[in-house]
């Protein structure tokens, strides 16, 4: 039996190589880095940070998958009382509702925006300029790009929706993501799935696997671009500046704080998960967008307003404190006249499968990690199946 190969041990070479060893194929994942999980890592001591901020959404495709499996673990959302400690900065104010019209918005499906039109002239013909503004800087929490407006219609009113769903969709992984990815690994393990680490596969290397069967490129896109010589494999993505604090608690924060005057966002993330924090502590975790001719210093400027805003005093109260930068790191967006469907194809021939956030399969953040991983590890075995089988266009329906 041919063995199939899955390069990175984040979410998608992880639900890659569980969704082939569950079929019965022999599988090895190679992670360059000492310890497993990619961007779904969670930091070790005393604050559990993610790498920028995360959420699970409950209506995507890898909440029932992970749920079915037993792999989702014990998973929370925004209590009702934080959920009225949302706030709003709109018009330079700290304010407690969003603009009439964002909310209108947010209520309407994504079937009907267009892909070839931006989202900023589409939204502003429906709601007015004000209203389309703030809708599209809402939406950063899930775009992490500097100008959501100027892409597509469609992309960004799909995020909008279920960004502002009511209930929220937003669940947590209690202890973290890394609590997920230990669970996966367990899973795999379990199947027969052999696991390395520091395994840093270079492009002699990938020679090799690949003449030993399928190998999934479960890395960031431009990682694969560099592994597999490929300079087509491109997309654009965002460029973000994270924050991550500490603060001493204080009654009557917000929960957490959206900037509809600019793309931003910052939370509390031990408001739905004390475990993230030691007592009598408080962590938060923000994304400021930036432009690419903007250095990391505006995002950080910027993120220090909406903390006096919404946690007044935070100064005085810190007593940690992380400062970085996500380039190209925070998943495809697309521009106007490109969908998904338009990203990198998982199937780039010779038995090599592309896997990740920013290729072609569909969804919301991690989602569309999850997808491409299930979609490449069924590529992989058909191909070992019949090796001269091309590849099949993704299955949504399947996934």
């Amino acid at each position: 039996m041919q063995r199939i190969h899955i390069i990175g041990g984040g979410l998608a070479g992880f639900t890659a190589a569980i969704t082939a060893a569950e079929s019965g194929a022999l599988v090895t994942v190679h992670e360059a880095h000492h310890t497993l999980g990619g961007r779904a890592r969670t930091a070790e001591g005393p604050y559990r940070t993610n790498e920028g901020p995360h959420a699970l959404y409950r209506r995507g495709p890898h909440w029932t998958w992970l749920d079915r499996r037993n792999l989702l673990g014990p998973t929370t959302g925004v209590p009702s009382l934080e959920v009225t400690r949302l706030r709003f900065r709109h018009r330079s104010a700290l304010r407690r509702t969003p603009p009439l019209a964002l909310l209108r918005l947010s209520r309407r499906s994504a079937a009907r925006a267009p892909a070839d039109t931006d989202f900023r002239t589409w939204a502003t013909a429906r709601i007015g300029e004000e209203g389309a503004r703030a809708a599209a800087h809402y939406t950063a929490v899930a775009l992490f790009h500097h100008d959501p407006g100027s892409l597509s219609a469609a992309f960004v009113q799909e995020r909008l929706h279920r960004a502002g769903a009511l209930p929220p969709e937003a669940r947590y992984p209690i202890g973290g993501w890394a609590q997920v990815i230990d669970r996966m690994t367990s899973r795999a393990w379990n199947l027969g799935v052999r696991i390395e680490t520091a395994s840093r596969i270079d492009v002699a290397a990938l020679d090799t696997l690949a003449r030993t069967g399928p190998v999934v490129v479960a890395t960031s896109l431009d990682a694969a671009r560099t592994l597999l010589g490929d300079p087509a494999l491109t997309w654009a993505s965002g460029r973000t500046a994270l924050i991550d604090l500490a603060l001493r608690t204080r009654r009557g924060d917000a929960f957490a704080v959206s900037d509809l005057d600019a793309p931003g966002w910052i939370e509390r993330f031990t408001a739905q998960d004390r475990t993230l924090a030691p007592h009598g502590e408080q962590l938060l975790q923000g994304q400021f967008p930036i432009a690419p001719d903007e250095s990391r210093t505006t995002g950080t400027a910027r993120a220090e307003e909406l903390l006096d805003l919404g946690f007044p005093g935070w100064r005085e109260r810190t007593v940690w404190r992380r400062d970085a930068l996500a380039a190209g790191r925070t998943g495809a967006v697309d521009h106007p006249g490109t969908t998904w469907r338009d990203r990198p194809a998982i199937d780039r021939g010779n038995g090599i499968y592309l896997a990740g956030d920013q290729v072609a399969a569909p969804g919301l953040l991690s989602e569309v990690s999850f997808n491409s991983g299930i979609e490449a590890a069924l590529l992989a075995l058909k191909s070992t199946e019949n090796p001269t089988a091309p590849g099949t266009p993704i299955d949504l329906k399947r996934t």
